[in-house]
């Protein structure tokens, strides 16, 4: 995700407590939507949709947040 900020996200990953807690969220999901995609947990489309949308909402957030510090 964003190849381009790798160094800033590494930085902001150990000073940004806020960005810290969204990026481990997003990675947090986004797994979670890989085993559910895998048929490895129960649910149902509509759920799976519905954490899709989330995840994409988080990863909108970490990139206002990388814009901003990069400005």
């Amino acid at each position: 995700m964003f190849p381009e900020y790798r160094e800033l996200i590494s930085k902001l990953k150990t000073s940004d407590r806020h960005f810290s807690h969204l990026f481990d969220k997003h990675n947090k999901l986004d797994q979670h939507i890989q085993r559910l995609e895998a048929h490895a947990e129960p649910s149902t489309p509509d759920e799976i949709e519905t954490l899709k949308k989330e995840k994409l909402l988080l990863k909108d957030q970490i990139y206002a947040v990388l814009k901003k510090a990069s400005a």
